[in-house]
């Protein structure tokens, strides 16, 4: 085993030299790969220069490949021929421009693409079909570029392949940002658009929708214009929030459009036929809507209107629905509270009305006065019934009798006289709707 201590030292020295990096054979390399690309630059260039002397020639070759494979194509250059020529002409220029320049060329040419991109998306052309069209354009100029080649110096081709990735990497950037432009651009549209139909939502809503902007709002909201609507104020209590109530506040199936507000979400809620409603039931009767509410929120169910223009009405109907839901939630329609709507809707004659009608009975001591507007309620609520309202207070009908015949003193008032008792009906929903 001495055989590695026997070793001669210029042996040695020698194996150490050749472990590491070997520095002569390496400059030779990069000369020849640069004289290798130096002839495959002058052989691209100048093919390419034959290129830009033909390039309506390769725009009508490009077009015509379109129109036989991309229907989106051949219907742009129905439309449009001159303009789709003329977009083709300048980007296949671009693409021929930087093989010759491509430092000087390469800003101008990814404002083109850029440009391409946006229009494009403005235009709906699909995205698939603009790629491929760049994808096609990089091919027609390679194959130009070996044709023009083969023709003029048939020997000189196979330097073609050195220059290869330049050009594809040259296809492949475009269409990154043909791409980006595209997607960027379509992302500014559907905001527009989402941004203009809400605010014609909102000008529904309001009244202040312009009729001649009534088709527009239709297809938008995509909802009919002529139709019978009702409006569905949805004010949220706790999670689930907006979404889970409004899920609920309309059934399934329905067509609705829900405009989101700062405090109230209104859903405009398609409830039947221009036609329907007008002599039976209320059609947003119809609306299978939950009584009690949903999750702590409150919503309030308008009457039917008559086309979209109307809405501005409905949605004011809704909002008085809404005026009289109990703050722990639940759910009004209107034509079901209509006497209470009045009042929501008028909230100063209704302060009158309780104070010229109740005023004596509210300035009693606090106890005192609950238990008679208690009393009060419930035999109301009990269609007059003493023994009735007796038992939902567990009080005997004598102490209610009692108890209503103080209320009458006091309000000089008498239960057996009709329109008093639509007064003290009236006054006592007004004093529980108009809160604080």
């Amino acid at each position: 085993g001495g055989g590695g201590t026997a070793m001669h030292p210029a042996v040695r020295s020698r194996a150490t030299i050749r472990t590491g990096p070997a520095p002569v054979p390496q400059p030779r390399t990069r000369r020849i790969r640069s004289l290798i690309d130096a002839d495959a630059l002058r052989v691209l260039h100048r093919a390419a220069r034959v290129l830009l002397d033909e390039l309506p020639d390769l725009t009508d070759r490009l077009l015509t490949t379109l129109r036989e494979q991309e229907p989106a194509y051949r219907t742009a250059l129905e439309n449009d021929y001159t303009a789709t020529w003329q977009e083709a002409h300048r980007s296949l220029r671009h693409s021929v421009a930087s093989l010759l320049d491509p430092r000087g060329t390469r800003e101008a040419a990814h404002r083109c693409t850029w440009r391409i991109g946006v229009n494009r998306a403005e235009q709906g052309l699909p995205l698939d079909a603009l790629l491929h069209a760049y994808r096609v354009g990089g091919s027609l100029v390679w194959q130009r570029l070996v044709e023009e080649t083969s023709r003029s110096a048939p020997e000189d081709v196979r330097l073609l392949v050195h220059v290869a990735t330049d050009v594809w990497n040259f296809v492949d950037e475009h269409c990154s940002l043909v791409a980006d432009a595209y997607r960027q651009a379509e992302r500014q549209l559907a905001w527009r658009r989402e941004n203009r139909v809400r605010l014609l939502a909102a000008a529904l809503l309001d009244g202040t929708s312009r009729i001649a902007d009534l088709p527009e709002t239709a297809e938008g909201l995509a909802l009919p214009e002529h139709g019978r609507y009702a409006v569905v104020a949805v004010a949220c209590g706790r999670p689930p929030g907006p979404a889970g109530v409004r899920a609920a506040a309309v059934p399934a199936g329905t067509r609705a459009y829900w405009h989101s507000g700062v405090e109230v979400d209104y859903g405009i809620v398609l409830v039947g036929d221009e036609g329907d409603g007008a002599d039976d039931q209320d059609p947003a009767e119809a609306l299978d809507l939950p009584a009690d509410g949903t999750a702590g929120g409150r919503v309030g169910v308008g009457s039917a209107v008559s086309g979209l223009a109307a809405v501005g009405d409905a949605r004011r109907l809704a909002d008085l629905a809404l005026g009289i839901c109990p703050p722990g939630g639940g759910t009004v329609r209107l034509t079901e509270h209509l006497p209470a709507a009045l009042l929501v809707s008028c909230p100063e004659l209704g302060t009158t009305l309780t104070e010229q009608v109740l005023g004596p009975l509210l300035r009693l001591e606090p106890a005192d006065r609950d238990v008679l507007l208690d009393t009060l309620t419930a035999w109301f609520a009990c269609d007059g019934s003493a023994q009735r309202a007796g038992e939902q207070l567990y009080c005997h009908r004598n102490t209610v009798l009692n108890r209503l015949r103080r209320c009458e003193q006091l309000t000089g008032r008498s239960l057996a006289r009709p329109a008093d008792v639509v007064e003290i009906g009236l006054a006592l929903t007004a004093r529980r709707v108009l809160r604080g």
